[in-house]
């Protein structure tokens, strides 16, 4: 069974068709995207999907894709969270954490959105560190 469906008609390249995901693999991607909010509390938002991935990433290409995806976000927004609070310094630092703040919250919901509908979701502009 393929998970990534061939693309036809206007398909966007970042959020494909369905995948035939069972409802507990949609559940364990939405935690890998939602569970990061919760864990931003603390000051963690890389730990939710690295956790998905721990658990579930061997059992399930869908969840393993929907952690990894989650995880290499996760990293690529702390990055630029750090460039952002150097950057401050010369004001535009305010300017970029409070886009990258927005950017983030509607990505993740996008992408939980995607993990529900059992759909497969790639974040945009995201380096790809972890495969």
């Amino acid at each position: 069974m393929s998970y990534y469906p061939p693309s036809s008609g206007p398909a966007s390249s970042w959020s494909r068709g369905p995948v035939g995901a069972t409802a507990e693999e949609r559940n364990w991607a939405v935690a890998a995207h939602v569970g990061v909010f919760v864990a931003w509390l603390i000051g963690l938002a890389i730990l939710a999907p690295l956790v998905v991935f721990l658990v579930k990433g061997n059992e399930s290409p869908f969840v393993r894709s929907h952690a990894v995806e989650s995880l290499n976000f996760q990293i690529t927004a702390l990055l630029a969270a750090i460039v952002s609070a150097v950057l401050m310094l010369v004001i535009i630092g305010f300017f970029m954490l409070l886009a990258l703040a927005v950017a983030y919250v509607i990505l993740v919901i996008m992408a939980t959105v995607a993990a529900s509908n059992g759909r497969e979701y790639r974040y945009p502009l995201t380096l790809r560190l972890v495969s």
